[in-house]
């Protein structure tokens, strides 16, 4: 039985005063919708009190790909201005600030350390607390669970856009606990105010509840592919496809040169829980190899709660550099992965796993302190 579940829109009654009287900015997508699917958007706009949106990656109305420079522009429904937020003016432009009292978030996140909607929050705040006004955000689910943080974390020398902070690639809060945190870690300072969620529990992914999956983004389709993508995002980093410009990006990954069979087949003789993977074929119709047949492995979630996607991801990439010459890295990988040592030809999956622990078991400790559910 499915449990019930209100996000932070949800809720937006018990918390009308923060709103009364005051001028709103809105960063949203599609995502951004209550359980009757009305925009969070739509709800403000009815209240009288939106004057503005802000666009993030793939924009407001999610019709941009993966990277795409969002131009600032009219939205056609409501009729106010939308300003870009992603591309080379990742901050609120002080002409948009000077209109409005604050700015709210109503993004849903996938519980992955590189999903730039966080760090569209994060510049958001701090120009928020630059300008002394209030960010409002409306909290949602991590669709992945919340239990423990996973894979590595990222070293600040590799800061950007797909990684700011000392975070986990899976990084088990919500976007209301990830504010929080960075808010006093990364001492921020902004005047945060957070509309919680209700009904959730650690423990729960995404299809535990009762709530409609949205893709948050073009190429997460599922929430099977928010959970691959905590491990599989890793390979935009190198020659293969991620298995974008296929109906089931992040489950897949390949290359023209790509012996499928023969790496699922060494995969699955490691036995790794909750998951299995299948040789596949499949063409991108954009993207790398874009129109060019791809030898593939296929993702396989056999049980959500005991598949480590980041854990299997690099025994995979580890598999295919012993068995494919043809295997290469971009400098992209070091900004996914947080570090270079990835690309170091002495790295090894399994001893490099081994050394995560005890710098886990400190975050997630120092993370706790910001839980809400």
């Amino acid at each position: 039985m499915k449990k019930t579940v209100l996000n932070g829109v949800d809720r937006i009654d018990q918390y009308r005063h923060l709103f009364e009287g005051k001028r709103v900015g809105l960063i949203t997508n599609p995502t951004g919708v209550n359980k009757n699917l009305v925009p969070t958007a739509d709800i403000l706009f009815d209240m009288g009190v939106l004057v503005c949106m802000f666009s993030p990656e793939h924009g407001v109305r999610g019709n941009a790909q993966a990277g795409k420079h969002i131009e600032s522009y009219t939205d056609e429904k409501t009729g106010i201005p939308v300003y870009s937020l992603y591309g080379d003016k990742p901050h609120i432009p002080k002409e948009a600030m000077d209109r409005i009292d604050i700015v709210a978030f109503d993004i849903q996140d996938i519980g992955a350390r590189y999903y730039t909607y966080m760090y569209t929050l994060s510049y958001a705040m701090e120009d928020c607390a630059a300008a002394e006004k209030t960010i409002v955000v409306f909290d949602r689910v991590n669709p992945v669970g919340g239990e423990s943080p996973q894979g590595n974390i990222l070293d600040t020398a590799f800061s950007s856009f797909v990684g700011r902070y000392p975070l986990a690639a899976r990084h088990n809060l919500t976007i209301g606990e990830y504010a929080l945190y960075i808010n006093q870690t990364q001492n921020i300072g902004c005047d945060l105010e957070i509309i919680p969620l209700s009904g959730w529990s650690r423990s729960d992914h995404y299809d535990d509840t009762d709530l409609l999956w949205i893709p948050p983004s073009p190429n997460i389709p599922t929430a099977d592919t928010a959970l691959c993508y905590i491990g599989n995002c890793l390979f935009e980093g190198t020659n293969l496809s991620e298995g974008r410009g296929t109906t089931r990006p992040f489950e897949c990954i390949g290359a023209p040169w790509l012996d499928g069979e023969k790496v699922a087949e060494r995969f699955n003789q490691m036995g790794l829980s909750g998951v299995k993977a299948r040789g596949c074929w499949f063409t991108p119709v954009f993207s790398k190899h874009a129109g060019v047949p791809c030898g593939g492995v296929f993702f396989h979630i056999t049980d959500k709660r005991a598949y480590r996607p980041f854990e299997s991801a690099l025994y995979m990439l580890d598999i295919i550099r012993r068995t494919h010459a043809e295997l290469a890295f971009t400098p992209f990988i070091d900004l996914l992965f947080g570090t270079d040592v990835i690309r170091s030809d002495t790295f090894n999956a399994e001893e490099y796993l081994k050394t995560l622990c005890p710098a886990l078991q400190l975050h997630e400790k120092e993370i706790k302190e910001y839980y809400l559910y």
